[in-house]
């Protein structure tokens, strides 16, 4: 995305195009004002701009006055976790009417998925497949949290994320590239708006840069070894859309690419973001990050850490002080120039600038954020519905008025769990639960929690669920996992149902009742091998605080759930990592081949099974492929019909296809296009994501749809760190997930 083509054709018949590097700098109305500031500056006080300041979330008290005298001599520049108003307006006060040169300070917060109001995690808004979500739930989140003086947050997180064993992935955007660019800039534009400056807006910060999801094991803070296509091709362009979204902010994220720390790698601060992307905004540390270059083995100590990052171009460093120990005296030895200082607290002023904050520093007396206003609660609970993956429906779904429920599982009544993790200033008595819920709405329900938590062991409570499952129609299960075992620093190796819910539901099973498994989890959850205990499966991620209401609409069919799934979901933990777009490889599995490890004939010889990729327990295809979800209607296809079969560059590939609901309920169906680049310089994915669109269709009606992917889209960067273009063959394939979908071929001229 944003890559300047060129279209050069070279020797080796290919078609490429060279990134071009984006103007350095560009001028803005506060320019001359940054530089007449500078100049006033004392080192010390541009010293005292980098610095980020906080504490824990828990962290209770009054304002120590040993912080009010750093922000009065400038020794600040933002402030994280300050969360009572008066404190933040205290704060303000002292820097803007006491510092030497009135600097206002930023105040900072995780504002993730919400505030107060709390939306379903970003795994689940991305389930939404719809980019509005994302952008609701930035306004709402800035409108609400800027009630308190947060101007500044650190999300959206666009790291791609392709193992369900990442704690983290509960914060992405899913696997695939293009929908988490379309996502990402619709946070931006949420959080930020047209005018930064708005006060009720605040400061994005698109985090974490670069590469995160990919650590190695799916464990937090690892290793991570990415190759120069990769990285370009997969992993860069959320940021990328980000930025030209205007993103104000970036994080660097806690671990290395290919050896180097993010938050001291130059390739990536600055050889990308400032040279190529010409981003003018602050790059800020995450927590600690530039001191845990130290047990990275990159830094020998502090003081080397600290010149690691400045001479990459980190702007402000996020509670460790390496920076306030050691840049000065770096300067004096000549090791950091006072340039490069300049331009870091020039990266900073530009932002407070953007903000308004030199002109209004201060909360609005008459903004409080309009914490739970009625049309917060229902973009919620709209965006719940949205984001909700139905997996499985055997024909039991929705259920009818009248239908007698059992409401077991340790997640039906906990309403602070459904909010999820990176739920700060969330809340449990707001939150809308599904007992309360059905209740409201005057269902017959028999609830009998069976478990008192997600992990919890003891049995004690399985007699009263089989009690009530006894006296009603249907088991609705909701299960899945508590808020804590998802987020940071809260990897899985093992990613089925936890504690003892799967010996619940297997007792359950033994009443003769259907089974509705409702998940609420941070991450896909494995179940294959207890599949055929349900009748349905409805994953509702964490939904947040309207998660109930949003589940019984979806239950009795006022609405039906509208998600489909962002990431692959594996079939067990040891499939991970898994997605959608991998490589063919030479020996690719093929169905007709394969034999399960319980269908092997004792004493076979050693190459009679065949020689191709895959597992022999697992086999080599996910439990639902990404893109998969069901609705409550069903759906027939056409075949798809090419507009030309023989594109140039410069074209657009338009693909026509007829999608007719076959039920006699109103439904929606999202059509997904994929694309395939059969034989290149560089071996491309089984399918790319390119483009989708969701469509409305009447009962037993037909509609006819037109995708369109310009053929620019179809361009990748190869081994040489070159964008290309190349012409060649191409298979389209355009179905309702990842995995199925007629297909057809078209060519790519010279």
């Amino acid at each position: 995305m944003g890559r300047f083509l060129c279209f050069l054709l070279i020797l080796s018949g290919l078609i490429a195009c060279q990134s071009t590097p984006a103007p350095s700098s560009k001028s803005y109305p506060w320019t001359a004002t940054i530089d007449s500031l500078l100049q006033q500056m004392t080192l010390e006080e541009k010293l005292g701009q980098t610095a980020l300041r906080g504490t824990s979330s828990r962290v209770k008290g009054g304002l120590p006055e040993s912080l009010k005298q750093a922000v009065r001599e400038g020794r600040i520049g933002a402030m994280l976790n300050v969360m009572k108003p008066e404190f933040v307006d205290e704060l303000q006060r002292i820097a803007v009417e006491e510092s030497p040169h009135g600097i206002p300070l930023i105040f900072a917060r995780d504002v993730i998925h919400g505030f107060k109001t709390i939306f379903p995690i970003p795994l689940g808004l991305a389930a939404s497949w719809d980019p509005e979500f994302a952008e609701i739930c930035g306004r709402i989140s800035a409108h609400e949290a800027s009630g308190v003086g947060i101007r500044w947050t650190f999300a959206p997180m666009l790291d791609i994320a392709q193992d369900s064993r990442w704690g983290r992935i509960a914060e992405s955007p899913g696997e695939d590239p293009y929908l988490a660019s379309l996502l990402g800039a619709a946070y931006v534009r949420g959080f930020q708006g047209d005018d930064l400056s708005d006060p009720t807006r605040m400061a994005a910060c698109a985090k974490h840069y670069l590469g995160y999801g990919a650590a190695i094991g799916g464990r937090d803070y690892n290793t991570v070894v990415l190759s120069e296509p990769l990285l370009q091709n997969i992993y860069l362009p959320p940021f990328e859309a980000a930025i030209e979204a205007g993103a104000a902010t970036v994080m660097t994220a806690f671990n290395e690419v290919n050896g180097v720390p993010a938050t001291g790698n130059q390739y990536l601060l600055q050889d990308i973001l400032r040279d190529q992307w010409a981003f003018p905004g602050l790059v800020v540390s995450d927590w600690n990050s530039v001191i845990e270059m130290i047990p990275h083995g990159y830094a020998a100590g502090e003081r080397e850490a600290a010149k690691f990052a400045a001479q990459a171009g980190l702007d402000m460093e996020m509670t460790s002080t390496a920076y306030d120990d050691h840049l000065l005296d770096l300067m004096e030895r000549g090791e950091i120039s006072e340039k490069q200082l300049d331009d870091l607290v020039r990266h900073i002023l530009h932002v407070k600038f953007e903000l308004g904050l030199f002109t209004v520093p201060y909360r609005p007396e008459n903004h409080d954020g309009d914490w739970y206003a009625t049309e917060h609660l229902d973009a919620a609970k709209r965006a719940a519905i949205a984001s909700s993956v139905l997996l499985e429906n055997d024909n039991i779904l929705p259920l009818q008025v009248g239908t007698k429920v059992a409401l077991i599982g340790p997640l039906a009544n906990a309403p602070r769990e459904q909010l999820g993790t990176w739920t700060f200033d969330g809340e449990a008595e707001p939150s809308q639960t599904p007992l309360a819920a059905l209740e409201a709405a005057g269902h017959t329900v028999h609830y009998a929690p069976g478990l008192a938590y997600s992990r919890d062991r003891a049995k004690d409570g399985f007699n009263a669920a089989i009690e009530a499952s006894l006296k009603s129609d249907v088991i609705v299960f909701i299960g899945g996992e508590e808020a804590i075992l998802s987020g940071e620093a809260h990897s899985r190796a093992n990613i089925d149902l936890p504690g003892a819910q799967r010996e619940l539901l297997e007792q359950l099973k033994k009443t003769g009742k259907p089974i509705v498994l409702v998940i609420m989890a941070g991450r896909p959850i494995s179940f294959y091998d207890q599949a055929d205990l349900f009748d349905a499966v409805l994953m509702q991620w964490h939904p947040g605080t309207m998660g109930g209401p949003a589940l019984e609409e979806m239950l009795f069919g006022k609405e039906e759930p509208g998600g489909r799934l962002p990431v692959t979901w594996p079939k067990m933990a040891g499939q991970l990592p898994l997605f959608y777009n991998h490589k063919n490889t030479g020996r690719p599995a093929e169905p007709d081949q394969f034999v399960h490890i319980d269908d092997i004939p004792v004493g076979a010889w050693q190459s009679s099974l065949g020689n191709d990729s895959h597992y022999l327990d697992a086999g080599f295809t996910p439990h639902y492929p990404f893109g998969y979800g069901l609705g409550y209607a069903e759906w027939e296809y056409g075949e798809p019909q090419l507009v030309d079969s023989v594109l140039q560059v410069g074209d657009t590939l338009q693909v026509r296809i007829e999608v007719k609901n076959l039920t006699n309920r109103a439904g929606s169906e999202l059509v997904q296009l994929y694309t395939q680049d059969v034989a290149a310089s560089l071996t491309r994915p089984v399918r790319e994501l390119k483009a989708f669109q969701r469509v409305r269709v009447e009962p037993n009606e037909s509609l006819e749809i037109e995708l369109k992917v310009p053929v620019s889209a179809l361009s990748f960067v190869n081994g040489a760190g070159e964008e290309v273009l190349e012409p060649g063959t191409f298979q389209v394939f355009v179905g309702p997930n990842a995995a199925e979908g007629a297909m057809r071929t078209f060519t790519l001229s010279e």
